[in-house]
C-alpha cells in the first residue's frame, strides 16, 4: 500500500511540482519523491531568483533594510525621539546628523533607522496573522465545501465589502494605538485574499490522485489538510505574503500620517506628517522618510514578482 500511495503522488506534473517545492523550502516530512529531488528544486527555485534582475535587486533592498533595521540600536543607541541638535539643520550641514534635524531637533537619520524596524515588525506581524487567518478559512472551506464553505465564503465577501484602510481605522479608533492593535488590525482586514486563494487551491488539489492515496489510508482530515494539501498551495502563497507585507507598511504609514499610529515610536508616515507642515523650508522631512517607504514597498514588489516566476515551473523553463 505504502509502494502505491508513492506512485500515486509521483504521478501528475502539476502535483508533482508542488510537492517538490513545497518539501523543499518547508520541510515535509511524507513519503515523497528522494531527497535528491528536494534539493534538485530548491536549487532551481534560487537559481531562477538569481537570475531574475528584478528579484535580485529587491532581495538586495530588502537585505539592506533588515541589515538597517538590525543595526539601529548600535549605531542610533539613544531615543530617536531625542532633542539633539537645533532644529532644522540640513542634511549635510553638520557630519553628525548626515540626514539633518526635523523641527523639534530630532535626528532625521536616528528615525529612518529605528523606523525601519518599526516598518518591518508590523508588515511581518500584519501578515503574519493575515496569512494563519486566511490559510485556516481557504483550507477548511475548500476542502470540506457544502454548508461549511458557502458560509465561509459569505464570511469573506462580508469582510472583503468593507475597504481595507477604513476596517483598519475603525479597529485601532476601538483600541489603543499601539504597534500591537496595528498589526493586528491590518492582520484582520488582510486575510480575505489569502483564504481565496488557498481555497481554490484546496478546491483543485483535493481530487488529486495522492489525497485519494490518503484517504485509502484512513488518514484523518486534519492530516490531510495541513500535511499533504497545505504545503502543495504554499507556493502562491507565498508571493501573496510579500505583497502583503508592503501593503501593511503603507497602511501602517498612511495611519501614522493621519496621527493614529503608535506615539511612543518612530514611524516612517509619522516623520513624514511631522514633516508637513514644513514642506516648502524643509522639503527633506518628508522626501527621506517617502524614499524609505517607496524604496521598501519596490523591494517586497520585486520578490513578489521573482517569486512568482521562481516557483512557476514554465516560467523557470522558459528563463
Amino acid at each position: 500500500m505504502a509502494s502505491d500511495s508513492t506512485e500515486l503522488a509521483s504521478s501528475g506534473h502539476g502535483s508533482a511540482w508542488r510537492r517538490q517545492l513545497a518539501g523543499a523550502l518547508f520541510g515535509a516530512r511524507r513519503a515523497q519523491p528522494a531527497p535528491d529531488a528536494y534539493a534538485h528544486a530548491s536549487r532551481g527555485v534560487w537559481r531562477a531568483l538569481l537570475r531574475n534582475p528584478s528579484a535580485l535587486a529587491g532581495i538586495v533592498l530588502l537585505t539592506a533594510f533588515i541589515a538597517l533595521a538590525l543595526s539601529a540600536p548600535h549605531f542610533f543607541p539613544g531615543d530617536p525621539l531625542d532633542m539633539v541638535a537645533a532644529p532644522f539643520e540640513w542634511p549635510g550641514s553638520d557630519p553628525l546628523y548626515r540626514l539633518g534635524t526635523d523641527s523639534l531637533g530630532r535626528d532625521v537619520a536616528a528615525g529612518i533607522a529605528h523606523g525601519t524596524r518599526v516598518s518591518l515588525l508590523i508588515g511581518a506581524s500584519a501578515a503574519g496573522i493575515g496569512l494563519v487567518i486566511g490559510t485556516l478559512v481557504g483550507a477548511i472551506g475548500g476542502f470540506f465545501g457544502g454548508v461549511i464553505d458557502d458560509l465561509l465564503v459569505r464570511v469573506t465577501e462580508l469582510f472583503q465589502t468593507v475597504p481595507s484602510f477604513l476596517l483598519v481605522i475603525v479597529i485601532v479608533a476601538i483600541g489603543r494605538p499601539s504597534v500591537t492593535v496595528i498589526a493586528l488590525a491590518i492582520g484582520i482586514a488582510s486575510w480575505p485574499t489569502v483564504a481565496r486563494i488557498v481555497r481554490a487551491e484546496f478546491r483543485t488539489l483535493r481530487s488529486s490522485d495522492f489525497v485519494l492515496a490518503a484517504c485509502s489510508q484512513g488518514f484523518s482530515d486534519a492530516r490531510i489538510i495541513f500535511g499533504e494539501i497545505l504545503p502543495n498551495a504554499l507556493p502562491p502563497v507565498i508571493v501573496t505574503a510579500s505583497v502583503m507585507v508592503a501593503s501593511a507598511i503603507l497602511i501602517e504609514s498612511s495611519l501614522s500620517f493621519l496621527g493614529m499610529g503608535d506615539p511612543n515610536v518612530v514611524t516612517w508616515g509619522g516623520m513624514i506628517g511631522a514633516g508637513r507642515d514644513a514642506l516648502r523650508t524643509a522639503w527633506y522631512l518628508t522626501a527621506v522618510p517617502g524614499a524609505a517607504i517607496v524604496l521598501a514597498v519596490l523591494a517586497l514588489n520585486l520578490l513578489g514578482d521573482g517569486l512568482n516566476d521562481a516557483l512557476n515551473p514554465r516560467m523557470r523553463e522558459r528563463s
